[in-house]
């Protein structure tokens, strides 16, 4: 994506043009005014909803063909000024994207920026922008088409979204949404309110216009007429009428006729030019055309409108005559109407048939799923007699045209139609063509309608030209003997496949072509570098597929590789052998007979060195999720350890505490291990452990003279006591620490803090290995600040301490 576009605009800029961005598509407006003709067809409430990093979520919205406006409201916790974009990386920065037909995909997006925003930046393309913190808009059926819209809400995009990660850090947004779709209460209707009229033409099977229905080589159209009710309509200077007609199958062309065009004048006022009266037509499919937003326009005043290979669905068709005071002399009356005949006509050709004139071949790809697969998966196969397979692909030379049209041997074509079920627009059409000999081939593809050389949405002519810069196109290992290509999250619909032949002029061919038409889940089946993953939008009614790449490739298809061979080597060694230090800490417990510490730790560092090898995929000896967990444990195991080693009390004391902790580590371990938090609740656990034993230690070591016994009621004796005990524990405090290891451990797990601070999912590798060591070795100092006898010369014996004198005769001598 570039977002260079974006991150370059003045925030001003950025708030100016959200500000007629929502006011061009309607937010400008009253909304609850009386008088206009809508209802509630559909209202979405999306709860609030965290975006962790790298998260994405897609919301569908279904619009039918009578809609009236579409409104969103979008609030979310992202607060971004122009210098938090300008610094933010891609792979951080919360983004929204909007696409007609299938599901949005930034990560292999080349285009969009704020400077397309406006009415034209939801046609046909995906547009995406920076979060904002509150999102509202309406478009109307002025504006956007009726169908599936699909909104994407991602926490960062690039190749690095996909890439497996030992961490996921960064900061999280929340988002909730309120989408509301209201439509016309009648089907004649349009606009925001649907105060305005659009005249439906009814179309019938009918001979037409027999000089346009004329056979070529024994081939002939078939000719569907539309007309409107009214025999004649009058319009004023720069009035507009809208029609539609629906176009029900694959066509070869939409011809719009005006006929019979004359003014509204008498006899005697007849005078001017009436043959230099135009007649504008604007023609748009699915959505009413304007002067500044169509598909055609054409002055049918002086010639019909011929739309070549229309698109299946419905076609809006506005007229509006201009310049009626030209043609008048300069003059004119306002009751001066132009009056004209409306009439369309559908050519279609016989079924198998395409082509200008109907002699090229067409197939219907019948669709076959694929067993044990996941939803949608399927191939396609022709339904013809000329072939017969069994397999996923088919022999194409017995399916191709033989004759061309106007005598151009490289003029032929071969079609092929399939249909993309609903739901499946997170799906990837895949399409191959393989042979022994150079393809003399170029592929062309089309939604909704027949491609040709000058209309198509997808092509592949050779290495040099192809769709290769479309953002939902994808090569895959294309040569001269090989097309191999994928069409990304394909629309629901009907999808036409054009064969253009080249070269048939030369002798045929023995070596024969093989086609395979596919729709698969993640394309390439993500290059080999990781897992396929199936998930649905927020609706549930479309599923879409994702690949999770292992911890060196990212991208759309996991074929951008983000860390070399070598450098993946060396991060591995660093994350696997810094856990050598766990043999610190671990050999001084064991000089110290601390049996209990000593296999604590040395459990640690071979758990976390086991786990480090299976999370960067060098061996697994038991699951990752036994690992991950073991390694989780027993570093809490350790930490807290640490703490209760350096407390002087009785070994029974001290396995309960262990055996309390190691419960409560364990539970942290199995539910959510990875959270920050867990590290500052072992940091308490071990800190709280440390007290309970020093309160049993002086509990039990200390209560005899704490106070004498024989109470004083003099006060001074009191407070002399008192700080006589206070004197005593202080260096007994003192005295139970070497301090300059105590400070060295304090000083490195400073370090580990830091480090722990510094990791990013890019940088995990270094600061975490950092992290072994810094860790292992505080805990090897505070192991070795705790003093191996502790002097208790200087404390006062009780207060009624006395020698008790032994008797050396028996009893029975007393």
């Amino acid at each position: 994506m570039d977002f260079n576009s974006i991150l370059c605009s003045p925030f001003n800029l950025i708030l100016t043009i959200f500000l007629l961005f929502s006011c061009s598509f309607g937010l400008c407006y009253t909304y609850d005014e009386p008088g206009y003709n809508t209802f509630t067809v559909s209202s979405f409430s999306y709860p609030q909803t965290t975006l962790r990093p790298f998260d994405l979520r897609y919301i569908r919205v279904d619009l039918p063909s009578w809609f009236s406006s579409l409104s969103i409201s979008l609030n979310s916790d992202v607060d971004l000024d122009v210098s938090s974009i300008e610094e933010a990386p891609e792979s951080t920065l919360p983004v929204i994207c909007f696409r007609d037909g299938s599901p949005p995909l930034p990560d292999v997006s080349n285009s969009s920026s704020l400077k397309d925003l406006g009415i034209q930046a939801f046609q046909n393309v995906e547009q995406c922008f920076p979060m904002q913190k509150n999102i509202t808009m309406k478009l109307t059926n002025e504006q956007i088409s009726p169908g599936a819209w699909y909104f994407g809400l991602f926490n960062g995009i690039g190749p690095t979204r996909t890439q497996s990660k030992m961490i996921v850090r960064g900061p999280a947004y929340a988002f909730s949404a309120n989408i509301t779709v209201e439509g016309c209460i009648t089907s004649t209707m349009w606009g925001q309110y649907c105060n305005q009229t659009v005249d439906p033409l009814s179309c019938v099977p009918s001979a037409g216009n027999f000089a346009v229905a004329k056979s070529y080589n024994q081939t002939s159209k078939n000719v569907v007429s539309c007309k409107n009710s009214l025999e004649t309509s009058c319009l004023g200077d720069g009035e507009l009428k809208v029609y539609f007609l629906e176009v029900m199958g694959v066509a070869e062309e939409l011809t719009i006729m005006a006929m019979n065009i004359r003014l509204n004048v008498t006899a005697t006022d007849n005078f001017g030019n009436f043959s230099g009266i135009n007649l504008m037509c604007f023609a748009r499919h699915g959505a009413v055309p304007s002067a500044a937003l169509n598909d055609y326009s054409s002055n049918i005043s002086k010639a019909p409108l011929s739309i070549h290979s229309p698109k299946v669905g419905r076609w809006y068709i506005a007229i509006v005559p201009v310049n009626i005071s030209k043609e008048l002399g300069g003059t004119q009356d306002a009751n001066t109407k132009v009056c004209y005949s409306m009439e369309s006509q559908v050519l279609e050709c016989p079924i198998g048939k395409a082509g200008s004139n109907c002699t090229w071949e067409r197939y219907v790809l019948q669709t076959v799923l694929r067993r044990g697969s996941s939803p949608f998966e399927s191939y396609y196969l022709p339904v013809s007699g000329n072939v017969f397979s069994n397999a996923a692909n088919f022999p194409l030379e017995p399916l191709l045209s033989n004759s061309s049209y106007g005598g151009k041997p490289d003029d032929i074509w071969t079609y092929f139609l399939l249909e993309i079920p609903r739901g499946a627009a997170g799906s990837n059409i895949h399409i191959r063509l393989t042979s022994d000999a150079e393809i003399n081939y170029e592929v062309y593809a089309r939604f909704g309608g027949l491609p040709s050389i000058d209309s198509w949405d997808y092509y592949y002519a050779n290495s040099t030209r192809s769709s290769d810069g479309s953002m939902f196109f994808m090569l895959s290992n294309s040569s001269k003997e090989k097309i191999d290509f994928y069409i990304l999250y394909v629309r629901e619909g009907i999808w036409g496949f054009g064969l253009r032949h080249l070269n048939t002029s030369s002798s045929a061919s023995k070596d024969q072509t093989i086609m395979s038409v596919s729709l698969e889940r993640c394309p390439k089946r993500c290059s080999s570098h990781g897992d396929c993953r199936l998930a649905f939008d927020a609706s549930g009614l479309t599923s879409y597929s994702f690949c999770s790449c292992d911890r060196r490739h990212g991208g759309f298809d996991c074929s951008i590789e983000i860390i070399s061979h070598q450098g993946h080597i060396w991060q591995s060694i660093c994350l696997i052998a810094s856990n050598a230090a766990a043999v610190l800490p671990a050999f001084w417990a064991l000089r110290q007979k601390a049996l209990a510490e000593w296999v604590v730790f040395t459990a640690s560092g071979i758990s976390s060195g086991l786990y480090h090898a299976c999370d960067v995929g060098t061996w697994c000896p038991l699951t990752f999720n036994v690992l991950q967990f073991m390694d989780f444990w027993l570093s809490f195991m350790a930490v807290v350890s640490t703490f209760v080693y350096l407390a002087q009390i009785d070994e029974v004391y001290k396995r309960a505490i262990h055996t309390a902790v190691a419960i409560l580590t364990a539970l942290m371990a199995a539910t959510k291990a990875t959270r920050s938090s867990n590290i500052v609740l072992v940091i308490a656990i071990g800190a709280l452990g440390l007290l309970i034993g020093w309160l049993i230690e002086i509990s039990t070591k200390y209560r005899s003279f704490s106070f004498p016994i024989a109470f004083s009621f003099n006060m001074f004796d009191r407070w002399q006591a008192l700080k006589v005990w206070l004197r005593n524990l202080i260096k007994t405090f003192f005295k139970r620490f070497r301090w300059v290891f105590l400070l060295a451990g304090f000083t490195i797990l400073a370090f580990a803090a830091i480090s722990w601070k510094l990791e990013t999912s890019e940088s995990y590798w270094i600061w975490h290995s950092v992290w072994h060591v810094t860790i292992y070795t505080s805990s090897f100092f505070f192991l070795c600040s705790k003093a191996l006898n502790v002097n208790n010369e200087n404390q006062s014996p009780p207060g009624n301490y006395q020698l008790t004198r032994q008797d050396s005769y028996p009893r029975d001598q007393r």
